[in-house]
This record gives structure tokens, sequence and C-alpha cells, in this order.
């Protein structure tokens, strides 16, 4: 199904055209109709399947529909999204797609200063994309007011949810008077956005185009077992065997994040690490040197991670699996994405193998085993994890809503988190060339 269908206005089909989407997607398909009747909608589908569009076409057209001035501290639309860098994605996407309309898309979200932001708001957007912490922060500044929000949507809605913001989005959505859309967008499902769009909508639509925390089936999972002492060693020993250029390489915690990309540059290869205590200028520089193909490396967080889009990524590494199991499918989302091929390769320690089984439920078969020569497993797993492992397997995996509150939000230290990794460096040897274009 092409875009043409739709009826869409000629400036927004031509942004289309120049962008150069051809089909629709699944996500699209359903949710771009029902979203141009004005009415609320939840909306679940996986990472990497055109969200975006799905409900900024609708947006604009009703927007152009009824054209108004942008007014002073009173924007029309109002995304919300969890991280930094997806606010800035997301209002990437949106000004792509409105280049032909004189819309205004500003963005608001925290680690730079508020002026900037704040005189932009002040005279007037049409469409403010923020994170919800910097937007509250503009509110009781006076720099936007909320009533005359007429469509608001929650971009990654079950990660808001997860790191604690339920108490922020609740205060913007009430603060919210006058009628209006109200969009959500999640790439799971959740007893946590179902019980918020219970509050926050009115009769929503509910679309789903795949089953709950599906993972996208371009991704090809490789579990390679080793010893937890020797991960980092094999982690470089693959990289270099098997000439891996980029690649995206996850850790639980800031603490392990840094500690790899510190023992990664010992090692001579060339990696940068994103996490929540990295300025936005480093993060952003990060990013675009390894969209642009000067790392090999780049070591993430989820929460750093999570939304960025990074076009032909073909490689994901879990150098620990995510206390959550569905974190598992937010963290190779960056691979396989819009039906590109991609593989998720997760070095796993006996004491792991337990979550592993979860993951394994979750993608709904037993994930291919590879023994690397001079790796051997050597470890046994601790006494309660066999007993775990022992047991029968659980109807579903783990999920963010039945944790505790202080471990949902993640971030902090917990009695249930994995134990910190010091990454031992190896002899140094040469950097692998780049491979030629």
């Amino acid at each position: 199904m092409n875009f043409a269908s739709l009826g869409l206005a000629p400036e927004l089909l031509h942004a289309i055209k120049v962008i150069g989407y051809k089909q629709m997607t699944p996500i699209q398909q359903q949710a771009i109709p029902v979203a141009r009747r004005g009415v609320d909608m939840l909306a679940t589908a996986q990472t990497g399947t055109g969200k975006t569009t799905a409900y900024a076409l609708p947006i604009l057209q009703q927007m152009l529909d009824k054209p108004k001035s942008a007014e002073p501290l009173h924007p029309r639309t109002l995304v919300l999204a969890p991280t930094r860098e997806l606010v800035q994605q997301v209002a990437e996407s949106i000004q792509q797609l409105a280049q032909f309309l004189p819309f205004k898309v500003a963005t608001a979200f925290g680690g730079v200063k508020a002026t900037s932001q704040a005189a932009k708001l002040r005279a007037g957007v049409d469409i403010l994309v923020a994170t919800p912490g910097r937007l509250l922060e503009h509110v009781e500044l006076g720099n936007i007011n909320l009533s005359k929000i007429e469509f608001a949507v929650l971009d990654e809605a079950d990660r808001m949810l997860d790191m604690g913001f339920v108490n922020d989005i609740h205060k913007i959505l009430t603060g919210i008077t006058r009628k209006h859309q109200t969009l959500f967008f999640s790439a799971t499902s959740s007893p946590l956005v179902t019980n918020l769009s219970k509050q926050a909508m009115n009769k929503p639509t509910l679309i789903a185009v795949s089953k709950r925390n599906a993972v996208a089936d371009t991704i090809d999972h490789v579990v390679y077992p080793v010893d937890d002492a020797r991960k980092y060693e094999l982690f470089v020993h693959l990289l270099r065997s098997q000439n891996w250029y980029q690649v995206m390489a996850f850790s639980s915690t800031r603490e392990e994040a840094d500690k790899l990309i510190a023992a990664l540059k010992e090692d001579n290869v060339d990696a940068a690490v994103i996490h929540s205590e990295k300025t936005q200028g480093s993060r952003r520089r990060a990013l675009q040197d390894f969209k642009d193909g000067k790392l090999q490396v780049l070591v993430a967080t989820e929460v750093a991670a999570r939304g960025l889009d990074i076009q032909g990524l073909d490689f994901v590494v879990n150098l620990n699996l995510p206390f959550f199991t569905e974190d598992y499918v937010h963290r190779i989302g960056r691979t396989g994405r819009a039906g590109a091929k991609g593989t998720a390769i997760s070095l796993v320690s006996p004491a792991e193998e337990y979550k592993l089984t979860l993951i394994e439920d979750l993608v709904g078969s037993k994930i291919k085993r590879v023994r690397v020569k001079g790796f051997d497993v050597t470890e046994s797993p601790p006494l309660n994890q066999r007993k775990v492992r022992a047991a029968p397997a659980p109807k579903k995996p783990v999920s963010r809503a039945d944790a505790p509150a202080k471990v949902r939000r993640g971030g902090g230290k917990t009695a249930n988190a994995p134990a910190k990794k010091v990454y031992a460096s190896k002899p140094k040897t040469a950097a692998p060339k780049k491979p030629k274009a």
C-alpha cells in the first residue's frame, strides 16, 4: 500500500517522495487512517517499523485542514519522548515530513541551556518535541502553556513509564484543558501503559501489529557461551577475527560501560560511549561519528540507546544480558530495522543461563550456540540459579511492570542488580583496518 492512496496534501506527498518512502509499513497502514479521524489511539509495534511517520503524517494533515498561525507560548502539537537523542531524532523526522509546510518544529530537552529553547517557545512554535522533565521546567518558568494543545503524543510510552516519568506525564496531560487527540506509541505492551491510557484517553482505538514483546524476524540471534571473566577478551577476539566493523555493544550500567570503553581504547579499538551521565554534546558527537563510520564500536546503556535509528547497523552485542527480559527487545531493535537484516549477539556466562531461558521463550525458539576454540566454559552456575533452571519455565517473561518501583526505574543500585565487571585489557595488537567501500 502506497502513501498516495491516503489522500494526503500535495506538500506531504512531495515530502514523502523526497525522503524516499515508497510503501507503508504495517503500523503505518493501520495507524494513519485511524489517527486522521481524530480519535485517541494506543498503538504497539516493534522498533524500527516507522512509528514516527505513523503519527506525524495524520497530525500534519489535520493541522493543514484547520490552519492557524503559530501562537506565542501555545504549541498545537506536543510529542513526548524519553531521551534527548530520541527527541532530536523525532523532531528531525517530523521536520522532514513538514519541509514544504509553514509549520515550526522545536525541541526541549535537558543537558543544555534552556535559554534558546525558551526564546523559541515564547516566539511561538507549532510542534514541540520534548522530554517530560525539561518540558515541566519550561511550564514552571512560564515559557510554555499547555492549555491549547490539540494533539498529544507519547512516543516510546513504555520506556518513559519504565524510567519513572509516570507522575510527570500525568501532570503534563492534565495540564491540557481543551479537547485534544491523544496518541500513545509503544514498542511493547505493559500494564503501566494500559493503565495510563485508561486515565488519559477517551475510548482509545487499540492497534497492535505484532504480538506482545515480539522481535523482528529480520534479526538472527546468536549466543557465545563464555566465562564471565573472559567476556571482554572474547569480544575483542570476535571483533578482529570476524572483521566486525560497526558494532553497538550494550552494558547494563554506566560503570560497566565506562570500564568497557576504557579497555577498548587501551586495545586501540576506535570506540565511544553514550549513557545518561555524558553531556549532550558528547553523546551527539559519539553517535554522529558512529553513523559516519569513524568508530568501530559504540558502547551504550539501554536508556541512552532507546529509539536510536542507525541505518545499516549489522551487529548488536550484549556484553551481559539485561536484567529485564523485555529490554532484550529494545537492545537488539537497533539492528534489523525497516526490513534490513541484522545479528543480535550475546556473550552468556553460566550465571546468565536462566536469563537466556526467558529470552528464548520471548523469541519463541532456542537460540544457536557458537563455541569458540580457546574459550571453553569452566565456570558453573551459582547454586541458587541452578534451582531456577531446574524449575518449570515461566509462561511469560519477567516484566518491568511486575518489579519494585526502585528496580523498575533503573539507573540505581539494587539487591538484584548484576555484579560489576572489571574489563582487563589484552596485550596491544594492531587495530583492524576499515574495509574498503
